[in-house]
């Protein structure tokens, strides 16, 4: 038997997320039925690095399957990539790896970005993959009351109320706003998240950046520990997984 990591970039737009799911197409079910297209002998199941949400979408999802077909990474690459066809899911690089490596509980650090067009104009090319948001944005000081999320906290009133984590509690290692022209990019890595936080967070930075919200409302809403005193939650649009860190990579 051998075992594959998939490294996967995918436009989130058509699915109802990373996850197998039985309201709608996703994308662990199209690289499955594209793996089936070249080992139709196996029931072959795809793990994923972490779940993405309905319209998230991927630039360096990680994911492993097992296979007991002889075929080297480059031919995994090229049968995936053609089998896909035309789902907007791309297998970027494919490596052979050790029966111990998980994609999941193997990774040491996940990294997202989240995507906002800062400007007048309405979204032409764009459109679903980027937030647009009209009213002038204060960078600087997202960032400042950025810094205040970093660190080991009780993220509950940054998590869905559906959330799975037995643990609110995450170490967020970084946590970054910058203005690129007229883009605006929230950079953000941990172990781990939960479900709608990197959202949850952008919505709420928002407003700080709008002279809405202060430092030190953000603050008190991170130290509610209640979804209630979360101020805004931010859509699918803009936000990207955008790569996964493993031991001696």
């Amino acid at each position: 038997m051998q075992r594959f990591k998939l490294t996967i970039e995918y436009d989130g737009r058509p699915y109802v997320g990373w996850q197998r799911q039985d309201n709608g197409p996703s994308v662990q079910a199209a690289i499955e039925q594209a793996i089936r297209g070249f080992v139709p002998e196996e029931e072959v199941t795809v793990t994923g690095s972490g779940r993405t949400d309905a319209g998230v979408h991927a630039l360096g999802q990680v994911a492993h399957f097992d296979t007991a077909r002889e075929m080297t990474a480059d031919q995994v690459q090229g049968a995936i990539n053609y089998h896909i066809k035309p789902h907007p899911v791309a297998i970027l690089a494919v490596e052979k790896v050790s029966q111990e490596f998980s994609a999941r509980f193997s990774a040491e650090k996940r990294h997202y970005v989240y995507k906002i067009c800062n400007r007048r104009a309405p979204l032409t090319f764009d459109r679903g993959l980027k937030w647009h948001v009209k009213t002038p944005l204060d960078v600087e000081g997202m960032h400042s009351a950025a810094q205040v999320l970093v660190g080991r906290h009780d993220f509950t009133t940054f998590r869905h109320v559906n959330c799975q984590a037995k643990d609110p509690v995450k170490t967020m290692d970084y946590l970054s706003v910058e203005r690129q022209g007229d883009e605006v990019h929230l950079c953000a890595g941990a172990r781990s998240f939960l479900h709608h936080q990197i959202r949850s967070i952008t919505g709420t930075l928002k407003l700080v950046g709008e002279g809405k919200w202060s430092k030190a409302d953000l603050k008190a809403a991170l130290e509610a520990c209640d979804r209630s005193a979360l101020g805004f939650n931010a859509p699918p649009d803009g936000l990207y997984f955008s790569s996964v860190e493993y031991p001696d990579a």
